[in-house]
């Protein structure tokens, strides 16, 4: 009897004991937000050059497409480039010097025949002035004359538009279309460079979603990574306790394997509540309200993604 009455007096003393000390912490997990790394053109996949769990530096190569497509394509606006500056060299140029030569020759040509029709006119007039010619035979000089002159004038109206260039309006035309086949080569370069991918930044490959030889569809993600910064904290905040933990605040984290634990600065916290009674709110009721919220750890700290953790504020237990 006075044994039960013994254990029946140290009972509370043992709950007592066994009573947690403080508020207990909040539940979380680990997550991670793992960058995607996407081809925007479609292929076939050449060449995987990483591995889950592989390490890769900020511009290390990734995985590279098939790309004979966008090659021809490359190659053809390349061929319509140079032909494109050809022709606008030509009409800038105006003829060939071998068509230029041609011109000059009958300007010369017209020259002579002008000085030849000049110089019989003078005879004939000296001679009609002693009643040698007649007045028919000098009119017949004067018209040759006149056609020396036509025949001049054309053949150096001929040889100065030969050496001019082409018309200002073609050869605006010809530059505008040296710019639409250059804006062709650059967006066939761009295509061809978006079949072979680069990591953006170091990080640790998370993981593979197609093997070589597969077909990858444009924007489809061939890989994910995880760089510095992607590791997480989410976990839920009490109504009661919103107010006491804001964005910006520190908190406490400790899970299995993380010894004393780390530090970590809550970066979100929801603006709507979650698990929501569909009642009204009372004082009663009121503390089911959680609120989603993210932290981010304080220093590095390698953690698994979806390890269990408590959160607790900082100097609480």
């Amino acid at each position: 009897m006075k044994q039960r009455r013994l254990i029946a007096g140290l009972l509370p003393l043992a709950l007592l004991g066994c009573a947690p000390q403080g508020e207990p912490p909040l539940l979380g997990y680990v997550e991670v937000e793992p960058t995607r790394i996407a081809a925007p053109q479609a292929g076939r996949l050449l060449q995987l050059h990483v591995a889950r769990g592989d390490s890769v530096a900020a511009g290390g190569a990734l995985f590279v497409l098939d790309t004979e497509l966008e090659r021809g394509a490359l190659d053809e606006a390349e061929a319509r480039q140079r032909q494109s500056q050809a022709q606008a060299q030509d009409l800038a140029s105006g003829k060939r010097p071998a068509e230029l030569d041609a011109f000059r020759a009958r300007m010369a040509t017209a020259r002579s025949a002008l000085a030849l029709a000049e110089s019989d006119l003078a005879r004939q007039q000296a001679l009609a002035a002693q009643g040698f010619v007649s007045p028919a035979s000098l009119d017949q000089m004067r018209e040759r004359l006149r056609s020396a002159q036509a025949q001049q004038a054309q053949a150096q109206a001929e040889l100065s538009a030969a050496e001019l260039a082409g018309r200002e309006a073609q050869r605006n035309a010809a530059q505008a279309a040296v710019k639409v086949a250059e804006a062709q080569q650059m967006q066939a370069e761009t295509r061809l460079a978006q079949k072979q991918l680069f990591a953006p930044l170091a990080a640790r490959v998370e993981d593979t979603y197609y093997r070589p030889g597969e077909w990858v569809p444009a924007g489809s993600p061939v890989l994910s990574l995880l760089p510095a910064g992607s590791l997480k904290l989410r976990f839920y905040i009490p109504e009661p306790k919103l107010a006491s933990m804001p964005p910006g605040s520190t908190v406490h984290v400790r899970c299995d394997g993380c010894g004393a634990g780390f530090d970590a600065k809550i970066s979100w916290v929801a603006s709507s509540a979650e698990f929501t009674p569909p009642v009204i709110y009372s004082k009663d009721n009121r503390a089911k309200l959680v609120f989603r919220a993210e932290a981010l750890p304080l220093g590095a700290v390698s953690l698994t993604p979806g390890l269990p953790v408590e959160v607790s504020a900082r100097g609480g237990a």
